[in-house]
């Protein structure tokens, strides 16, 4: 990996006209900005279909699309719809917050009728062959779950939540139409984004895409496939996962998500994985995998505990899983998310894979010193950020943490005060400074944002995920200090001129 940079910013943080960011004209106007400003990579969240909490870490399926990033106006171009149709829908009036009860509740609406105009065509046959070993399931997954209002696959009646065969075809039948409109959407979905994603390319931006370790257990995946996790005879969970007990929280974290049974993934030489990563892969340029500890080491809590204090450290596949995915699909592109508490086996796999780990300068001040955190403890071979989607804004953070850790900063930083019109990019020139190779920058912090613009408080639900960038925002002058940034610490890509 070169000295380079880039940005992190959601899909649906985008601008548009229909209440969430999208594949519009703005994607392209991004893009186009980020090539300006000298930048080499646009890192985005997970691309999947969200349900409750609208987080997409909990997707209802690891491979589909979220209909929500489907481009009305495209729709309007190919005669699907109208501009007056789409007018009379309400996507919320808050060109910086997103409203997913609003959107929940016209954007299928709206999809339904470019469906009902749609015509089937060789392009569409062949997208639905092509993908039809996650297609299908996923398809009749959200047809069923639909007619049942919403709820989870372990509530339905034993036939279905078993996939009899019988039950699977008198859905089949049922809903055919339903299941034709999802596979639609995510027909719609793969030809917005493969064609802004060959754009992105076009003009020397690569895509860093991210992965989570684990599936929703209310999610296609779970219910298609129930012998990839750890259920019992009657397909519910033995254990779950999260995170034990730390500083930051006394009962830990209960991410609810459903464990993988290893000895079975093992058993079919990994199958599962080499799809799911051969199609990330097909979707963006580099794979952010989250939570990597997991696959040294996961921790397992007891299905139906109330919180994460009663759970077990468990072996996971460790490298044997990535030198399977190697031997099939090649040396890949891939980011280690290594944050938190990292015991030596985890590091030695991280060492052992190659693969960069990452750096949250956020995390670097603590007043005793000697943080790994700090830029001049960084290796080249890592990925550098003021912080993450899970963090607070730098902005934010700097005001809601304790005043130890501000004057060390300060001092780190080797000034007295701290400009509060320039605030988040004095944080922004010690990542860029830094040694690693690839500094990615969240939007907010280049817009010097406070807390009001933060995506993500891990373990709370309400208000997540719902900040958007306004309309030229990302300003020419925005843009012109970025670049100068950006070659002022060499990270500007070799094929531009070096000269600024």
């Amino acid at each position: 990996m070169e000295r380079t940079s880039g940005v992190l910013l959601p899909v649906f943080s985008l601008p548009s006209k229909y209440g969430i960011g999208c594949f519009s004209k703005e994607a392209y106007k991004f893009i186009d900005r980020l090539k300006e400003a000298g930048q080499s990579y646009w890192q985005i969240l997970p691309l999947g279909p969200t349900g409750y909490g609208d987080s997409p870490y909990q997707s209802f399926s690891t491979y589909a699309g979220n209909p929500y990033f489907i481009d009305p106006k495209t729709l309007i171009k190919e005669g699907l719809l109208t501009k007056k149709e789409c007018k009379a829908y309400d996507f919320g009036d808050k060109a910086d917050c997103i409203d997913y009860e609003k959107i929940y509740n016209s954007r299928f609406k709206m999809l339904k009728k470019a469906f009902a105009r749609f015509k089937n065509d060789e392009a569409y046959d062949h997208f639905i062959n092509e993908n039809a070993y996650w297609l299908d399931d996923y398809s009749l997954y959200m047809a069923i779950k639909d007619s049942k209002n919403g709820i989870s696959w372990n509530e339905w009646e034993a036939p279905l939540k078993n996939r009899e065969e019988d039950a699977l075809e008198n859905a089949r039948n049922e809903l055919a139409e339903e299941i034709a409109f999802y596979k639609f959407q995510q027909y719609e979905f793969d030809k917005q984004w493969t064609k802004l994603h060959a754009y992105a390319n076009a003009q020397g931006i690569q895509i860093i895409g991210d992965i989570p370790i684990y599936v929703a257990f209310d999610g296609a995946d779970t219910w298609a496939s129930p012998e990839l996790f750890q259920f019992d005879e009657l397909n519910n969970p033995l254990a779950v996962a999260g995170c034990p007990p730390d500083d930051f929280s006394a009962t830990g974290q209960l991410w609810g998500n459903p464990l993988y049974n290893w000895d079975y993934h093992k058993k079919t030489g990994y199958d599962w994985w080499i799809k799911r990563i051969r199609h990330c892969f097909k979707l963006y340029d580099v794979v952010r995998i989250d939570h990597f500890r997991g696959f040294d080491e996961y921790y397992s809590i007891p299905y139906g505990n109330k919180t994460a204090v009663d759970g077990t450290w468990m072996p996971g596949p460790g490298m044997e899983l990535f030198h399977t995915i190697e031997e099939k699909l090649g040396k890949l592109n891939i980011i280690a998310e290594d944050l938190g508490f990292l015991t030596e086996t985890v590091l030695q796999m991280l060492s052992d894979s190659g693969f960069p780990g990452m750096k949250v300068a956020q995390f670097a001040f603590d007043p005793n010193g000697g943080s790994a955190y700090l830029p001049h403890n960084y290796p080249k071979n890592s990925v550098v950020y003021t912080g993450t989607h899970d963090n607070d804004t730098t902005r934010g953070w700097y005001h809601s943490t304790d005043k130890a850790t501000r004057d060390f900063a300060k001092e780190y930083m080797h000034t007295s005060r701290l400009d509060e019109d320039d605030l988040a990019w004095d944080f922004i020139r010690l990542t860029m400074n830094s040694n690693a190779n690839l500094c990615i920058t969240p939007m907010q912090d280049l817009l010097n944002l406070d807390g009001r613009a933060r995506i993500n408080t891990p373990s709370t639900l309400g208000e997540n995920w719902a900040w958007r960038m306004e309309k030229n925002q990302f300003d020419a002058q925005t843009v012109k200090r970025l670049k100068r940034m950006t070659w002022l610490y060499e990270r500007l890509p070799e094929k531009q001129n070096k000269s600024f």
